[in-house]
């Protein structure tokens, strides 16, 4: 199929420049790279959210407690843990 197609001037520069590097006309590289644009969007569109699963972690010993994340730190990993 045949049609005008109006790039803007840095795209166009650097399907020529990849057309030079391969070797290959331009043409053909404008229609690989719509390809791969193209089927990069349906394998993204396809892919299930990232989900969090909660669990407990069991009971934290006395006097501990995960409202004080430092002090929490501090207890677990000792003072030069930052």
């Amino acid at each position: 199929m045949r049609t005008t197609l109006t790039l803007d001037e840095d795209v166009a520069a650097k399907l020529k420049a990849e057309s030079r590097r391969a070797g290959r006309p331009f043409r053909d590289v404008v229609n690989e790279t719509l390809r791969r644009g193209l089927a990069s969007r349906r394998i993204t569109a396809r892919q299930q959210p990232f989900k969090v699963m909660a669990r407990d972690l069991g009971n934290l010993k006395s006097g501990l407690s995960l409202d004080n994340v430092a002090e929490l730190l501090d207890h677990v990993e000792g003072p030069l843990y930052r």
